[in-house]
């Protein structure tokens, strides 16, 4: 079996073809038969893991196994308490009330530069959410931080179950270590049946 580890790009399809001509998987990863495990958005970055292991794809991606991904979201405005709180009990979205979630504020973390510069507004403050998802619905975090109040400028994930990102540039993979396994698969409980 193969794990792989890759730092997305911003404007990168979490897919290998598209019938477009946008940058997809295959312009960075050139392993065959692995395929990402769940999704980035074209304008999300950050930690993807690609697999051939069919058994660990589904613990990772099945909402029922609520396993954990954390994202770094740059956010317009600072939110108060009652936003993040708001965040972390659920909101709505789409008629359907999010999972619990795990927000704090942080400080302007150390990111690599993205390739298409954050809007800048004079007048619009931004501030940086760490923020802690079981679920991982289309947009969620930014239908999230946009329904109480704060839209996201920049969403990247840094964390897959108890692995974290460390060392990986945008656009660049590696196998991932015995050890690092060990934490990803470690964050992807077995479901127990009722």
């Amino acid at each position: 079996m193969r794990y792989l580890i890759f730092f997305k790009p911003y404007g990168v399809l979490t897919q290998f073809t598209d019938a477009e001509g946008r940058p997809t998987l295959k312009q960075y990863i050139d392993v065959p038969d692995v395929y990402p495990v769940g999704r980035l958005d074209h304008d999300s970055e950050g930690l993807l893991v690609l697999t051939d292991d069919g058994g660990l794809a589904h613990r990772l991606t099945d909402p029922r196994f609520g396993h954990p991904r954390t994202y770094w979201a740059q956010v317009e405005g600072n939110p108060d308490d009652q936003a993040r709180t708001r965040l972390e009990t659920g909101v709505v979205i789409q008629g359907v009330r999010t999972r619990p979630a795990r927000v704090t504020a942080l400080a302007e973390p150390t990111l690599p530069e993205r390739s298409v510069p954050i809007r800048f507004r004079k007048s619009v403050p931004t501030s940086w959410l760490e923020i802690t998802l079981t679920e991982g619905r289309n947009r969620q975090v930014r239908r999230m931080t946009a329904a109480v109040g704060h839209p996201t400028l920049r969403l990247v994930r840094v964390a897959i179950g108890r692995y974290r990102w460390s060392d990986l540039e945008p656009g660049q993979w590696r196998d991932l270590t015995s050890t690092e396994l060990e934490l990803l698969c470690s964050g992807a409980p077995r479901r127990t049946r009722r």
